[in-house]
């Protein structure tokens, strides 16, 4: 980890300092286990479990177990396994991961690794025993699902007919046009067995209480994960609308292609919709967010004596454009002293996307942040922009995002590294990495989407 404790106190005017800080902070707020331990809120005098403000007696259930999917599913699992397993009705459970739990994982809940962003073997192995499980609940079991970022990819679960080369390959095509994770998830949902609501489905008439920890603008809940234990709003046509958008649908596999369109002519039927009696006892808590982490973070850089704010949540869009936005930002915030006064510090967050042109090696934070780099250079190093990919992880390689301020490029070219190619091929990456400017954190555990943090000192 290169971030330190929260409450370490670095040097306010050192833009560098203080978004390690920054970093730091964010990710604390959005710890995993703190999280479910907090909803999960057990009175164990009244043998009541509270979630989301939905009292349950816990003496109605028969078998209380556990089940999902993400890249914060270890920590998730370890707390669950926390406030629940010395019950006697406590079964365990499963939760696929992208990484193996950095401590030793939950005693009764297996961990099963499996392949992110794309799915792999192990993925589809690990969802139909999920899917199993969640067929054999009753109507007195209590399944406990754990979602958190990358939980779409890693429950592999490809719809009857279809294989996992298929789903892999559908799944590259739209990462590397630019989809959004949102139209992404729509194809996603309408190529397998468990997403779209469909794992609520298999656990009915069980009582599910999904905690969910957002990686999604917005935190929509049907586009989180793809949405297994909530109403699915988009159909099988929507699917077909964008692989049209992104002049795919004749490129994909052909049994690919002929799900989806014989589920828009209505053979297959489509994915549980709002008003579907089988969501009355499902209970869908959002227990983290980008928001919460951006808001930390804003509260970190005051506590410095920065004047902070929160810029948005919202951030979308190619990621070397946005790149050059904030940086146009962090240009007024130091030239004009507006929107604040200096020393400042704005935090926004969201995620971006990257369309592929080049064959280098990098992320959307990183190419993110050579973008501002770029249209820094030669504002000094009061003036900077740095990123961050909450998981710890940005596209490819081990960097989590960068620190871009106004003396990269020069630095850069002192160095022999030409920020526009790199930016030109898409190998921010090791750009970065040879600049000595990447953020490594490793795995954190948590997932909320990307952060960005402007500051001018």
């Amino acid at each position: 980890m290169d971030s330190p404790a929260p409450e370490t106190r670095p040097d306010p005017r050192n833009p560098r300092a203080v978004a390690a800080h920054l970093r730091a902070a964010a990710l604390a707020a959005v710890d995993p286990a703190r999280a479910v331990a907090a909803a999960l809120a057990r009175d164990t005098q009244a043998g009541t479990l509270t979630v989301a403000g939905h009292p349950l007696a816990l003496d109605q259930f028969d078998r209380i177990f556990a089940l999902g999917a993400g890249k914060a599913g270890a920590a998730m699992a370890q707390a669950a396994e926390a406030a629940l397993g010395d019950l006697s009705t406590w079964q365990g459970g499963l939760v696929i991961v992208k990484d193996p739990p950095p401590r030793p994982g939950p005693a009764t809940i297996e961990l099963v690794q499996a392949g992110h962003p794309l799915p792999d073997a192990r993925g589809v192995e690990a969802a139909q025993r999920i899917g199993a499980l969640a067929r054999a609940a009753g109507p007195h079991d209590l399944v406990l699902v754990l979602i958190s970022g990358g939980g779409s990819a890693l429950l592999a679960d490809p719809a009857p007919g279809l294989t996992l080369d298929v789903l892999g390959d559908v799944t590259n095509r739209l990462l590397r046009a630019g989809a959004t994770i949102g139209e992404l998830n729509t194809v996603r949902k309408h190529l397998s067995a468990l997403k779209g609501g469909q794992l609520a489905g298999r656990g009915a008439p069980a009582t599910v209480v999904a905690l969910i920890l957002s990686d999604v603008v917005g935190s929509p809940l049907d586009v989180i994960a793809s949405g297994p234990t909530v109403p699915d709003p988009s159909t099988y046509a929507d699917a077909l609308a964008v692989l049209d958008r992104y002049e795919l649908r004749g490129d994909i596999p052909v049994a690919a292609r002929a799900h989806l369109e014989a589920g828009a002519a209505g053979t297959i039927p489509e994915t549980p919709k709002p008003g579907d009696p089988l969501f009355e006892r499902v209970i869908t808590h959002i227990i983290g967010d980008n928001r919460r982490a951006a808001l930390a973070a804003v509260e970190a850089a005051r506590g410095l004596g920065l004047h902070a704010a929160l810029l948005s949540t919202y951030i979308e869009g190619e990621a070397r454009e946005v790149g050059r936005v904030l940086a146009g930002i962090a240009k007024e915030l130091h030239a004009g002293d507006q929107p604040l006064s200096r020393p400042a510090c704005l935090v926004a967050g969201g995620e971006t996307t990257v369309t592929v042109r080049g064959d280098g090696q990098g992320g959307r934070n990183q190419e993110l942040a050579l973008g501002a780099a770029l249209a820094l250079d030669g504002w000094g190093a009061g003036v900077a922009v740095a990123t961050l990919a909450t998981d710890g992880g940005d596209g490819s390689g081990d960097a989590a995002g960068a620190f871009a301020d106004g003396t990269t490029v020069a630095r850069a070219r002192a160095a022999g590294l030409d920020a526009q190619a790199a930016l030109a091929a898409n190998d921010s990456f090791h750009f970065w990495q040879a600049l000595g400017d990447a953020v490594v954190t490793g795995p954190t555990g948590t997932n909320v989407n990307d952060l960005a943090f402007i500051i001018a000192v």
